[in-house]
């Protein structure tokens, strides 16, 4: 059993950064695969980058590649997002998830999930 916050979030200007990160609770965090997920008003949950338990492989979705990067620390169970050169549609609610063997970016695989945490993007 994993569980899984969220923090970071906030209000930031176009252009601006943000650093998500998302703490998980039990000792086998290191042996589970992490995903970031956002979720805007009106849309369907969307991936954004996922890694691998042992960190060796990222994978970004396209619309965030080059501007989004997903880390880990396992000695602090967490997983982090830095997001730079923030866009407008960047707003959503951003959420944490956790699989011990799906590595990927459907959100239908995904056991685990935290509560969310809202960001938007000001023109």
């Amino acid at each position: 059993q994993v569980q899984l916050v969220e923090s970071g979030g906030g209000l930031v200007q176009a252009g601006g950064s943000l650093r998500l990160s998302c703490a998980a609770s039990g000792r086998t965090f290191s042996s589970f695969h992490m995903g970031w997920f956002r979720q805007a008003p009106g849309k369907e949950r969307e991936f954004v980058a996922v890694i691998t338990w042992s960190g060796d492989r990222t994978d970004y979705a396209d619309s965030v590649k080059g501007r989004f990067t997903i880390s880990r620390d396992n000695a602090k169970n967490t997983v982090y997002l830095q997001m730079n050169s923030l866009k407008p549609e960047d707003t959503a609610v951003y959420y944490c998830a956790a699989d011990k063997f799906y590595f990927g970016a459907s959100n239908w695989e995904y056991n685990y999930w935290g509560q969310g945490t809202q960001v938007t993007v000001s023109s």
